[in-house]
């Protein structure tokens, strides 16, 4: 079954404006995380979805593929279905969503994401977790956690230390949430259909809304490091191990 990987590229950014098309390296941020992206084994193509013309123009050079989406999206799961529209993809072929500012992504992290989706039994998301080693990792609000169930099915996704050791006796080892996404691209478009939970408003998490509405997302565990630019800082750090 081809795989289509989408990144969604929104220009504007809050803590870091424009950060997508930051080129300190060379290559705007976003070209760094659509080739790290066409490193995995399953993707028959990468598309960045933009809502900018800049973000086109800053990726020809590179013979990147790009679709011209909305500017009102509220979120990049909604850019990415219409993406999907825009390209033509059938109900029944898979997506990946990778985020447009993670430019030291593993390719087997995309891998595994596609993994979780096909072979978790019910699953209509695919997603990826990895070990948390830092006490402070694990107690920082801004990294997301997740906790499973048998068979690689999350249970619930939270910003708060979770699942909490009360005795102390080390049972379950904490998990990070990799925010990469399969899906059918007819789960797709229903979701973005779907009314928002009270828990994914609570969290600020849209993976809840999954759950929520009583779906089940697999996850698969996959050895990694990567971690999203937010801030100027965070690119600078980045262009520094770039250039080594």
């Amino acid at each position: 079954m081809p795989i289509t990987v989408i990144i969604p590229a929104r220009l504007a950014s809050t803590r870091f404006p424009e950060k997508v098309l930051a080129s300190a390296t060379g290559k705007p941020l976003v070209q760094h995380v659509a080739e790290a992206a066409a490193r995995c084994k399953v993707a028959a193509r990468v598309v960045v979805a933009t809502d900018h013309q800049r973000v086109v123009d800053a990726l020809r050079p590179f013979g990147t593929p790009c679709v011209m989406t909305r500017v009102d999206h509220p979120n990049g799961t909604s850019r990415l279905a219409e993406a999907a529209a825009i390209l033509g993809l059938k109900d029944d072929e898979v997506i990946v969503n990778a985020q447009g500012d993670e430019p030291e992504m593993a390719g087997e992290v995309i891998d595994a994401a596609a993994d979780a989706l096909l072979t978790t039994a019910g699953a209509e998301v695919g997603t990826v977790a990895t070990a948390i080693t830092s006490a402070a990792d694990f107690g920082d609000r801004n990294i997301v956690k997740v906790v499973l169930g048998t068979g690689g099915r999350a249970l619930y996704f939270s910003r708060a230390p979770i699942p909490h050791d009360r005795d102390g006796v080390g049972l379950v080892t904490p998990l990070r949430h990799i925010g990469v996404y399969a899906y059918r691209v007819g789960f797709l478009s229903r979701y973005v259909a779907m009314a928002a939970t009270p828990l994914e408003r609570t969290e600020q998490l849209e993976q809840l809304r999954v759950l929520e509405h009583g779906h089940t997302i697999g996850v698969r565990l996959c050895a990694t490091a990567q971690q999203g630019i937010d801030t100027p800082e965070q690119y600078a750090a980045f262009v520094a191990r770039y250039r080594g």
